[in-house]
């Protein structure tokens, strides 16, 4: 679309703004650190004690926790400039999609450089410059589901025949309204971050336009402006909605007398308080900003004096500006909520339906969301959804569609839904090579290109897309890449575990590779037989917890176990429930149950509180840490992988969150899943001289390998040893 505007407007008369990128906490303690000659480990750790949208900088007490000496001065200094810095212009950078559009030559109107992408240009100004000087502006922006609903539209065309689109999907389906109440929209567009999921039990949609409001109320705005109770409130019937006048009923019926929109506020301002539609728009425009800035205050004598003179109470009128001043906080327009909408509910219908399109689709547009693809996947398993691991005859570069093995089905919390026996998961979803951390599609497409009906062997692989031919050298590329797959590809992939439709896993791949070479044998490149097979060689075996760890390093997730699961019985000594098990706790209980750390989530308007999203074996929980927690727990909160919250369980309907007293870091015990195995005791037991051989192969056995017992390394050297989840950070 970007392009589609340079060549349809010229150059000459379009060009991007610039925006102005400001120091905040992490920033300008990194920066400053730098320059002051403190060395990285350092500046890392005081960054971490900074929340990631922070502009508050570091404080003494909490550069004290790190057991710092906070009598050195460079130390000092760097604290100081750090907080003195934040908010100070950092660097100019381009703006994701407002262009600025001219009838005559922009460059005689405003300074034009080059973009870094070629064929671009932006302006030297930004966005705040554009709306002084009243240039035309028009913002271009993407969404990444609208992106992910293609996909899946393209999906199930190809695989399912059903040709649909986003104004032909079945519109009000009974079932994707019941699977919204019970708030099972993880991946889904809008409705699926811990605020949405637990007000979607108490709203409880039934028809698009509830999705309308859904969309709207979770939001600053409303939060601010005491909105969201009030209208729950009256929609379960506890309160009563009163209209002191026939003109704001019309105005405020459908939201049952709460202004949810900013079009509300508009027609309330002229129709109870007699602004002019120009004065109103004013209004509508200082509500438009994610930031609060104050400017509905500039509008209170007048709404309200306004307002007392057509009848209304003084009380009345001070309420009704308290909740459009919330807009200050950011509200929606009905028009952009309603859009919202739309897409949110076509996000729902395909995951009720067709899960496994869903999924495919939804791990084909990342990186997007809140959820990262190893909670994707785990879902649609859930689901019923049969997800086979990244191969290197089967998988293309994208994740596709397979059919399904039978006996495929929801499971868990999702089988006992009664309408978990509607959803049909015909396919099977096999994973890309794009999960492969490391591998670049370039060469992943080359890999692809030389396929044909199959790898043999490992051998075969690198001869046919590591080794240049004499052709390669002296005539044309034998395809549209030209390039040489490097050693190192295959690597990526072995770590990936992708040679198991070769009969080979993790270490025996990896050690085979270790046998080739990227330096090209002239005097071999013809040969096209097979090489004299190497002696056997015994690797020492991956015990199952370090498999999911290199699973989880390669590719971001596991197909095995959940790495909790195999920390439960130290868990359970513990006395840590599951996450599962909140479900049938009874409010107010104190317990502790214990995940890995998925989403942190600060809001603006929660004055402080910080949400935590933790996941075990069973399932999610939502924790809820009031502001002297987190500030008393502040390095664990936010460096820890793994987590224990002990605290009060809270229920409200069929929303659960556990109010957090007392935190425990349990990163080391995430660290050593790798040493876990699916046995008892990991050393065999078959003969009495173990100890003497230490746990090997034994001499006395007659189908033993001809060489040496060789140990191979798990992964690369620098990389950690545990299971490194990356959190998702939100304000």
């Amino acid at each position: 679309m970007i392009q589609w505007i340079y060549n349809t407007y010229g150059r000459h008369r379009a060009a991007l703004c610039s925006t102005i990128i400001r120091y905040r906490g992490r920033g300008a303690v990194r920066d400053v650190g730098k320059a002051l000659g403190l060395t990285e480990d350092v500046t890392s750790a005081l960054a971490s004690q900074v929340w990631s949208w922070s502009e508050e900088g570091v404080a003494e007490e909490h550069a004290a926790a790190l057991n710092f000496n906070l009598e050195d001065r460079r130390l000092r200094l760097t604290l100081d400039l750090a907080r003195a810095l934040i908010g100070f212009p950092r660097h100019m950078s381009q703006h994701p999609g407002g262009f600025v559009l001219t009838e005559d030559r922009l460059d005689d109107l405003v300074p034009i450089e080059p973009a870094s992408m070629e064929n671009r240009q932006v302006i030297e100004w930004d966005k705040d410059d554009i709306d002084a000087l009243r240039f035309m502006k028009v913002d271009v922006l993407g969404l990444g589901m609208l992106g992910c609903m293609r996909r899946a539209f393209d999906l199930l065309g190809e695989h399912k025949g059903e040709q649909l689109d986003l104004a032909t999907i079945p519109a009000e389906d009974p079932a994707t309204y019941a699977m919204i109440r019970k708030a099972d929209t993880l991946g889904t567009f809008q409705i699926e971050s811990r605020a949405q999921m637990s007000m979607l039990p108490r709203l409880k949609p039934r028809t698009f336009y509830d999705i309308v409001i859904q969309v709207a109320i979770v939001r600053p705005g409303p939060i601010q402006g005491d909105m969201v109770h009030p209208y729950l409130r009256r929609r379960d019937g506890l309160e009563k909605v009163d209209y002191p006048t026939p003109e704001l009923r019309r105005v405020l019926e459908k939201t049952l007398g709460v202004p949810l929109f900013q079009e509300q506020a508009m027609q309330v301002a002229i129709v109870c308080a007699g602004f002019t539609p120009s004065e109103a728009d004013a209004l509508r425009r200082s509500m438009a900003t994610f930031k609060f800035t104050g400017g509905v205050s500039h509008f209170k004598e007048k709404l309200i004096a306004g307002m007392v003179e057509r009848g209304y109470t003084r009380a009345f009128a001070d309420k009704t500006f308290s909740q459009i001043e919330g807009f200050g906080s950011y509200g929606f327009p009905e028009s952009h909520a309603a859009s919202f909408a739309l897409i949110a509910y076509a996000s729902a219908w395909m995951k009720c339906h067709h899960p496994d399109v869903f999924c495919c689709a939804l791990l084909n547009a990342q990186p997007m969301g809140f959820y990262a693809p190893a909670q994707i996947v785990r879902d649609a398993r859930l689901h019923g959804v049969e997800v086979r691991p990244v191969s290197v005859n089967e998988s293309a570069w994208d994740c596709t569609l397979e059919p399904a093995s039978p006996g495929h089905g929801p499971v868990g919390r999702v089988a006992r839904h009664p309408l978990s026996a509607m959803t049909k998961t015909t396919y099977a979803v096999r994973l890309g090579l794009r999960m492969t951390k490391g591998l670049s599609e370039i060469h992943a497409n080359k890999i692809l290109n030389h396929r044909g009906t199959g790898y043999r062997s490992i051998e075969d692989l690198w001869r046919r897309v590591c080794t240049r031919t004499h052709q390669d050298k002296h005539g044309p590329a034998p395809d549209a890449y030209g390039v040489s797959v490097p050693i190192a590809a295959l690597e990526r992939l072995a770590e990936a575990d992708a040679f198991q439709t070769l009969g080979l896993d993790r270490r025996a791949a990896l050690w085979a590779i270790r046998g080739l070479s990227d330096t090209s044998l002239p005097l071999f490149d013809t040969i096209q037989a097979e090489p004299d097979p190497e002696p056997e060689v015994a690797l020492n075996p991956m015990t199952a917890g370090r498999q999911v760890v290199e699973d989880y390093r390669s590719t971001g997730l596991s197909l095995r176990r959940h790495p909790v699961s195999f920390l439960r019985p130290d868990l359970a000594t513990r006395r840590i429930v599951r996450c599962a098990d909140l479900e049938t706790i009874r409010d107010g209980k104190r317990i502790e149950v214990a995940g890995i750390i998925l989403v942190r989530q600060r809001p603006g308007s929660a004055r402080g509180v910080l949400f935590v999203t933790i996941e075990d074996e069973t399932g999610h929980a939502n924790l809820i840490l009031w502001p002297s927690v987190f500030e008393a727990q502040r390095r664990l909160v936010l460096s820890a992988s793994m987590i224990a919250c002990r605290g009060k369980l809270q229920r409200e309907g069929e929303v659960i969150h556990v109010i957090a007293e007392h935190l425990t870091d349990l990163s080391a015990l995430l660290r050593g899943v790798g040493e876990h195995d699916d046995q008892p005791f990991p050393l065999p037991s078959t003969r009495g001289d173990e100890a003497k051989h230490g746990g090997g192969p034994d001499v006395r056995d007659k189908h033993r390998p001809a060489a040496r017992d060789i140990y191979v390394r798990d992964t690369r050297i620098d990389a950690p040893k545990g299971i490194k989840v990356p959190t998702r950070d939100f304000r």
